[in-house]
């Protein structure tokens, strides 16, 4: 199945790329503590990108997205089959998603203050799958300075921003 939009085919790239780098790392190196990044794991990096995905996702079904409030401590922390278990689940509800659900207004609940002061705005769909395909890359970066102490290669452009890749291609932005 082929991703129906730009926003959908980034977050497909993103799981993939997601998927690509658990089954690059080794089984024993998955969830490994940096030393670089304190308290960082690979797993916990790839739930982390997961959570968001899916808490965008949750704005199908009517519901407010949260990207605060996430479960923590989950098998896909620590189990590289667990994590490309929800790495196929959540690239199957992109594929799935009706473009016309991308122009869908949502509610977003954010948390803007260490006191857990929240407020809520308004978006679409279309918008905060594309702010967590944004938010994955940064992710990605640090998995990518993780996976090098972890002696793991990975292309160059893993964790760097569209914007950056194409401006070192020599590319030029274009609209749909």
């Amino acid at each position: 199945m082929e991703a129906k939009s730009p926003v959908t085919a980034a977050a497909v790239a993103m799981m993939d790329r997601c998927e690509a780098l658990v089954l690059a790392i080794p089984a024993d190196k998955y969830a490994v503590t940096s030393k670089t990044l304190k308290g960082g794991t690979i797993g916990k990096h790839i739930r982390h990108t997961l959570d968001h995905f899916r808490a965008a996702l949750e704005a199908v079904s009517g519901m407010v997205i949260d990207y605060d409030h996430r479960e923590r401590d989950v098998p896909m922390e620590t189990e590289p089959r667990e994590a490309i278990r929800e790495i196929k689940a959540v690239r199957a509800r992109i594929l799935n998603l009706d473009p016309a659900a991308l122009e869908t207004v949502v509610r977003v609940r954010i948390m803007v203050d260490g006191d857990g002061t929240e407020t809520e705005l308004g978006s679409t769909l279309a918008r905060e799958l594309a702010f967590v395909s944004h938010h994955a890359v940064h992710h990605h970066a640090m998995l990518g300075a993780i996976a090098t102490e972890l002696g793991v290669v990975l292309d160059q452009d893993f964790g760097k921003a569209p914007s950056t890749v194409s401006h070192e291609r020599g590319l030029r932005s274009r609209a749909d």
